[in-house]
């Protein structure tokens, strides 16, 4: 069987890591996660999300988290891909479409030409998108949160509209989970759609 690579995407707080380490271990997949899994993708994660004060353009921002993909896809996914194994992520592609191509309006077409240039051309053969209420999601939130959480509320409406359409407009590459449930009936939402997407 050709290993998959699968994506868990969203905006803040809505149990996107839970969730991935949970499939991960059910596939025996290598987990792995967006920004920061690599030596210098850590160094990009601290310059774009622990640095509050730093003045970033929306264009800067878009290509530091590409680099940091760019390094992701070379030392993490695609040997492990290569290798036949499953690999999960937290964050993929989806999340640059949303948060620079929706919440900084750079534009989406733009930002995907700029990931795929970034991977290679890889993309993930499933985004499973969780959805939680604003409530649930306030409630989950650090304070005070990094960098980008710490955007206005418009912003992170735009994220969250642009993940939605995104899921609307691909329905062969994404998948919407409802992550205000207890964690284990997630789970279970999430394997079952797996395994009815891509037979793993």
């Amino acid at each position: 069987m050709t290993a998959c690579l699968i994506a868990f995407e969203g905006g803040e707080a809505v149990g996107k890591s839970t969730q991935a380490k949970l499939l991960a271990e059910r596939l025996g997949a290598r987990l792995t996660f967006e920004p920061g899994a690599t030596d210098s993708g850590a160094r990009i994660r601290s310059l774009v999300l622990d640095s509050p004060d730093l003045s970033l353009s929306p264009h800067a921002e878009a290509l530091l988290m590409a680099a940091d993909r760019a390094q992701h896809v070379s030392e993490v996914i695609r040997p492990a891909l290569d290798a036949g194994i499953h690999v999960v992520t937290d964050r993929f592609i989806g999340s640059s479409l949303a948060y620079q191509g929706f919440g900084r309006r750079l534009g989406v077409e733009d930002v995907l030409a700029l990931s795929l240039f970034a991977t290679g051309g890889l993309q993930s053969d499933l985004n499973v998108l969780l959805e939680v209420s604003e409530e649930v999601a306030r409630s989950r939130q650090p304070s005070p949160g990094d960098r980008i959480e710490s955007e206005g509320a418009d912003f992170h409406q735009r994220v969250l509209d642009g993940f939605r359409t995104l899921a609307e407009q691909n329905p062969d590459r994404w998948v919407v989970i409802d992550g205000g449930r207890p964690v284990d009936q997630v789970a279970e939402a999430v394997y079952a759609a797996v395994r009815e997407r891509l037979g793993v």
